[in-house]
C-alpha cells in the first residue's frame, strides 16, 4: 500500500510533520519512540475507512524539528493541539502507542473540551527507563536511525522475511520460544500482519535519533495528570509485553478516572497489529471512538 505523503505545517507552535488521510470523524495518532507520522499512517491502517486520522511526527522524529520550548510531554501536547487549530479542528479521539501515551495524556487533561475519546495501546504513563539489554542496545539502536540502517534493515526485511519476524517478536515480547515461534507462523501466514510487521521497520529507522535520545531523558521522571483526564480511556497493554511493561497500563487503569483496560495474556508490545488478538482488538478500538464521537 502506497504510503500518504507528509505534510509540512506552520502552527503557533511551530512546524509540524503529519499525514492526514482518511474521511469521518478526525482521529490525532501520537506515535511511538522511535516513531514518525509514516508510522502513524502504518498503524492507522484500520481506521481510515471511517475516520480522517492526523498522524504527526513528534518533535525530534523525521521532519519535525525539536527545540527547546517542544521537548516535554506538556510542551509536545501544546504542539499537538497547535496542529489541530491549524488544520481547524475542534474535537477529535486520540489514539496512541507506547512513547506517544505521555504527550496524549497531557493533552487530554488540558483540553477536556476538545479530546472526545483516548486509546492508549501499551502506552507510557509513568516513569520509565528502557530496558536496553533486552532491545538491541542504545548505541545500536541509534545506528539504526542512519541512512545504512534503514538501508539494512530494508534489505533483511526483503530477503529474510521470517527471521525479520521471529527478530521482532524476540524484542517486543517476553514469549517462550515455542510461543514465538507459533506467533511468528501465525503472522507469516496472514498477509495483512506479515505487510504489517515487515513495513514496521521502515518506521522506526532514518532521522529519528534526537527525538528517541528526549523521549528517554523525559520519560525517566514524568508525573502525568492522568486524574485531570475526562475523557473515556481505553487501555490495551500485553502482560507479556518485552518493551513497555504492562505495569503502565495498571498505573493509568488505577488514576485515570474513566478507563477500561483490555489485557492480552500473551503477546507483544505490538499485539493491537499482530498477533491473533488483533482483529479484536482492532474492533474495540473502533468501538470506543464509534462509542465517543467527535
Amino acid at each position: 500500500m502506497t504510503a500518504p505523503d507528509p505534510i509540512l505545517t506552520p502552527t503557533a507552535a511551530g512546524t509540524v510533520e503529519h499525514v492526514d488521510v482518511g474521511a469521518g470523524p478526525p482521529v490525532l495518532f501520537v506515535h511511538g519512540s522511535p516513531g514518525g507520522c509514516d508510522q502513524g499512517a502504518l498503524m492507522t491502517r484500520f481506521l481510515t475507512d471511517r475516520h480522517r486520522v492526523v498522524a504527526l511526527s513528534r518533535p525530534g522524529f523525521r521532519a519535525t524539528p525539536l527545540m527547546e520550548d517542544n521537548r516535554t510531554p506538556e510542551q509536545q501536547a501544546g504542539l499537538e493541539i497547535a496542529l489541530m487549530d491549524a488544520l481547524d479542528i475542534d474535537r477529535f479521539g486520540v489514539v496512541c502507542w507506547s512513547g506517544g501515551g505521555p504527550s496524549s495524556y497531557s493533552l487530554a487533561a488540558r483540553h477536556p473540551d476538545r479530546v472526545t475519546s483516548v486509546v492508549a495501546l501499551a502506552a507510557v504513563s509513568t516513569s520509565f527507563r528502557p530496558d536496553l539489554r533486552r532491545r538491541v542496545g542504545l548505541a545500536e539502536e541509534k545506528l539504526l536511525m542512519n541512512r545504512f540502517g534503514r538501508w539494512l534493515t530494508g534489505k533483511v526485511a526483503d530477503h529474510a522475511p521470517a527471521t525479520t519476524v521471529k527478530g521482532l517478536l524476540g524484542e517486543e515480547g517476553d514469549l517462550s520460544r515455542a510461543q514465538a515461534k507459533e506467533l511468528a507462523a501465525e503472522i507469516l501466514a496472514d498477509d495483512e500482519q506479515r505487510s504489517f510487521a515487515l513495513e514496521l521497520f521502515d518506521t522506526i529507522t532514518g532521522p529519528r535519533r534526537h527525538g528517541f535520545t528526549n523521549d528517554i531523558h523525559q520519560y525517566a521522571a514524568l508525573d502525568l495528570p492522568l486524574a485531570d483526564v475526562r475523557a473515556p480511556v481505553l487501555l490495551v497493554h500485553a502482560r507479556t509485553d518485552a518493551d513497555v511493561g504492562y505495569d503502565q497500563s495498571l498505573h493509568a487503569h488505577e488514576h485515570l478516572p474513566d478507563a477500561r483496560l483490555v489485557t492480552v495474556d500473551v503477546g507483544t508490545h505490538l499485539s493491537a497489529w499482530i498477533g491473533p488478538e488483533a482483529p479484536g482488538i482492532q474492533a474495540q478500538v473502533r468501538d470506543h471512538l464509534a462509542a465517543h464521537p467527535a
